[in-house]
């Protein structure tokens, strides 16, 4: 049953976006962060696979402690421990104490993603749900774009650590506003205690929610590697500063937010099971060009520097617009037999995608070498991968 007062859509995007923005801020600050720490520039990467880990132990916990007490007390201790990370961050002095704090924010941050997709499938149903996610997926290509924005330029002018105090700032008036303005859409009358282990046993014997989660680790992978890999990519090796490599972030943003508004208006005239299979195409299709132009650089003709940049920014684009149609539409599927224990099924389905994204950028770490071939090649084993999947469970999901 639909619930009488409706989160705005708005505010739902703000609570799953904040973490993002954790995610990304500082991204332009990773080689700073490597010099300013004394370490390896494999290490500062692994600070976003930290992150990401600490947010699969945190999906786990919130979505089961909120089936049981309801979505807002979650997000609002949730936030708490997020602030307290962030300070930590900002105060560090060594990358374990980084490292810590990372793990930290990431657990606290971990609560608005769980929580906004709960949000969303306790207020949304059918083919509303859809539209509202790849609403959603449209509006938060802003966060990540953003972040590495202000970033770059909170770095150039104050250091790496303000970006963490700028995280603080941030989230302290997010909290305010879910206080006055986010309705509780998980009601007292519809709590009960949730058996974790019934639902794992369902999650782990339903071949659509394996593959839907597979695909979303996958494409995700492909994001956060970017973030981790890219400030090296595109700073050290082809010279831009920490500001331009955020600034490179808006077009990307702008082709995810195509890609989201597009899926919305395929869903009059197509099921979320083509458009999801429409987007990962496209990903395949970019990450492809993407290898080929970079193969042809590096063992045929170079290309000059500048070009080099523009086409990288150009396929991820791309990459972005299709992953954007994939990942909404994958998101929506992949829980719909699952109302009964929504808040549990969202957890424990995001702590494995989390877990898996995790692995990935952990894997885009190791391969890290300095040179530019290893990034594209990743990006278009990964697509592979997701078309492998999806080929394998399609006839599941017609």
């Amino acid at each position: 049953m639909i619930n009488p007062i409706l989160p705005s859509i708005w505010l739902i995007v703000l609570v799953i976006g904040f973490p993002k923005l954790a995610e990304t801020v500082y991204t332009p600050s990773l080689p700073d962060i490597a010099v300013a720490l004394q370490t390896s520039e494999t290490v500062a990467e692994y600070t976003i696979t930290i992150y990401l880990l600490g947010f699969a132990f945190g999906v786990l916990f919130w979505g089961n402690l909120s089936d049981r007490i309801g979505r807002k007390p979650c997000i609002l201790a949730g936030l708490t421990i997020f602030i307290l990370g962030c300070i930590g961050c900002y105060f560090s002095n060594a990358i374990e104490v980084l490292m810590g704090s990372r793990l930290i924010q990431a657990f606290g941050g971990s609560v608005g993603s769980v929580m906004g997709q709960a949000i969303c499938r306790d207020s949304f149903h059918g083919a509303t749900l859809g539209r509202a996610y790849s609403s959603i997926g449209s509006a938060l290509a802003i966060f990540p774009a953003v972040g590495p924005v202000i970033g770059g330029v909170i770095a150039g002018s104050f250091g790496w650590a303000s970006n963490f105090l700028f995280l603080t700032l941030f989230t302290i008036a997010l909290t305010i506003l879910i206080i006055f303005k986010l309705p509780e859409t998980h009601h007292a009358s519809n709590r009960k205690r949730i058996s974790m282990m019934a639902v794992v046993k369902h999650l782990i014997h339903d071949k659509k929610v394996i593959g839907f989660g597979l695909i979303i680790a996958a494409g995700n992978g492909i994001s956060f590697s970017y973030f981790a890999e890219g400030s090296f990519y595109l700073i050290k090796l082809l010279g831009l500063s920490p500001s331009e490599y955020g600034l490179g972030f808006m077009p990307i943003a702008f082709s995810t937010m195509l890609g989201g508004m597009l899926s919305k208006k395929l869903h009059s005239t197509h099921s979320s099971a083509s458009i999801m299979s429409y987007g990962l195409y496209i990903v395949l299709s970019a990450n492809f060009i993407f290898s080929l132009i970079i193969l042809y650089h590096t063992f045929i003709v170079p290309i000059p520097t500048h070009y080099v940049i523009a086409l990288t920014i150009l396929m991820q684009m791309g990459s972005t617009f299709g992953g954007c149609m994939a990942m909404s539409n994958a998101l929506a599927l992949a829980l719909v037999d699952y109302k009964w224990c929504i808040g549990t099924a969202s957890s424990l389905f995001g702590a494995f995608y989390y877990c898996l994204i995790s692995g990935f950028t952990l894997i885009m770490g190791a391969l890290h070498n300095g040179t530019l071939l290893q990034m594209p090649l990743y990006f278009l084993t990964l697509s592979l991968f997701m078309m492998l999947v999806k080929k394998l469970m399609w006839q599941t999901i017609q």
